[in-house]
């Protein structure tokens, strides 16, 4: 897709002074640097616990008008307010604008269940009726009625159609090594459909995607690595080359071994 729904962000102002979100690495380093470039069909956020790849992804999708706990730009609930403020000192830079899109938090996603159960229940989905709407949308049954990792994929192979922005956060969190892989076809299918993907992600598998622009963010800041750069992929190689060397290591408390 040569036109990007999201082609840069920026911070347009000064965060408010004493605010946690000055001390998070990410948000540093986009005003270090003036802005995150989007470049890619499929971009990754990727990092260790705390860097704010997934505050970082939050602030995005609620700019672009997606809701805080997840959803599609039309969904309008709340269970508890809880997002960061970031996104009221984010610009988003487009090219185009999606005809589709889904923020899908894996932290939040019975959440958006519990309103998509809502929404077909009390006949807000259409003339077409609860049973219709959920076979379209979501699989032909309620998110609640399936298993997590389930759900999830019955959402992106029924509900994602295409010429869209779709912003994951953590999806592996629902799902085994097999439906990662599973997923990575979808996500080529929608890309092929002119689709942009943007993910903060843990897994190895998801970070494979091909020509994917893979963002590195570390306490020095955002940085575009290769993907077999990553910290994820060489820990997770050295662990499934000799689980048993590392796990020796491990437990012996020697914790700044080379065999880590």
């Amino acid at each position: 897709m040569d036109r990007k729904y999201i082609r840069r962000i920026y911070l347009n102002g000064e965060l408010p002074a004493g605010s946690y979100l000055r001390d998070v690495p990410a948000v540093r380093s986009l005003k270090a640097t003036g802005g995150l470039e989007f470049d890619r069909d499929v971009t990754f956020l990727v990092g260790e616990n705390g860097t704010g790849k997934s505050t970082l992804l939050e602030a995005a999708a609620v700019a672009a008008g997606y809701n805080a706990e997840g959803g599609g730009r039309n969904f309008r609930f709340s269970t508890r307010d809880t997002h960061s403020p970031l996104a009221d000192y984010l610009t988003v830079v487009r090219q185009a604008y999606p005809k589709d899109g889904f923020f899908l938090r894996a932290e939040s996603f019975y959440n958006a269940s519990s309103y998509i159960e809502d929404v077909a229940a009390n006949g807000l989905a259409g003339e077409a009726g609860a049973a219709d709407f959920l076979q379209k949308s979501y699989g032909g049954a309620s998110p609640h009625a399936q298993s997590h990792g389930e759900s999830f994929l019955a959402l992106v192979q029924n509900r994602f159609s295409g010429n869209g922005l779709y912003l994951l956060d953590e999806p592996e969190a629902a799902l085994s090594p097999m439906r990662q892989l599973v997923l990575l076809g979808e996500m080529r299918r929608l890309v092929e459909a002119r689709s942009q993907f943007i993910l903060a992600t843990h897994s190895p598998i998801l970070m494979a995607y091909p020509g994917a622009r893979i963002y590195e963010i570390t306490g020095k800041g955002i940085r575009p690595v290769e993907y077999r750069e990553t910290e994820h992929y060489a820990v997770t190689k050295a662990f499934l080359d000799s689980p048993e060397r590392m796990l020796r290591a491990l437990f012996s408390g020697e914790e700044k071994s080379d065999e880590i």
